[in-house]
């Protein structure tokens, strides 16, 4: 692929990321969602247009020279790509992951696992996407739901792009941390975290759990975008509130 042709939509980068893989680590949050979770807290990232709030575009090369400024802190972290959703571009994040792996950058992806594909034989044939997991040393991955019903309620879409993704990483061997978002009146009681816990129990090579509660600091980004915000009056809870 020519890089000079290939340009990439980036919503923001953190620079000094703590909880988003191992180590300290750069944070490419990449612009465009096909989900509209109902607890979503950056909407910002949303537009598959480009048209973002303070999205911006670059090239593979362009991007990694900026994040390799930060190489010397990422000796035991690295970057990540988040979002929005990094395998909406997967071409773009394979070329920049590979210019970063070539400077020795552990590599993560944090994802939903949503594809432009629902199809498990298309998503397996897209060199994209298996280039980039081909590069990628760890996966985050976010457990909406675990039946498809509670699945659709939750994003607005439903599980099968997300179960094609998962037997393929499943298939790879990839090295995962699972996490799920507690929300409460949602998925908080405890038949929703007993089955939850025991639909992670069945995925391999998973070596982080993460129960993360659900927090209200993305309200104000859907205030300025004149965006109804769907859990409107639903409190923010603490971990000790899990399941209690």
């Amino acid at each position: 692929m020519n890089e000079c042709a290939l340009k990439g939509s980036i919503n923001s980068i953190e620079t000094m990321g703590l909880v988003d893989g191992p180590g300290v680590r750069a944070v490419v949050f990449m612009q465009g969602c096909m989900l509209r979770c109902r607890y979503c807290h950056n909407p910002e990232t949303w537009s598959t247009d480009g048209s973002g709030s303070g999205a911006f575009e670059c090239t593979p090369r362009e991007l990694s020279d900026r994040l390799l400024r930060y190489k010397s802190y990422m000796k035991r972290g690295g970057v990540t790509f988040s979002g929005g959703e990094p395998l909406l571009q997967a071409g773009f994040a394979a070329e920049t992951a590979g210019l970063l792996k070539e400077n020795g950058i552990h590599i993560c992806i944090d994802t939903a696992g949503v594809t432009r594909h629902t199809d498990y034989d298309a998503l397996s044939g897209d060199g994209d996407i298996i280039s980039l997991l081909g590069y990628t040393d760890l996966i985050i991955l976010d457990i909406k739901a675990v039946s498809e019903d509670e699945y659709k309620y939750i994003t607005g879409r439903g599980m099968e792009s997300f179960n094609a993704f998962l037997k393929l990483i499943q298939e790879m061997g990839k090295k995962l941390w699972l996490r799920c978002v507690i929300v409460p009146g949602i998925n908080n009681d405890t038949d929703h975290i007993k089955r939850l816990k025991e639909y992670m129990r069945g995925i391999k090579n998973v070596e982080k759990t993460e129960l993360l509660p659900y927090h209200t600091l993305g309200v104000s980004k859907y205030e300025k975008l004149g965006i109804k915000y769907p859990l409107e009056g639903t409190p923010s809870i603490s971990y000790e509130d899990i399941c209690q």
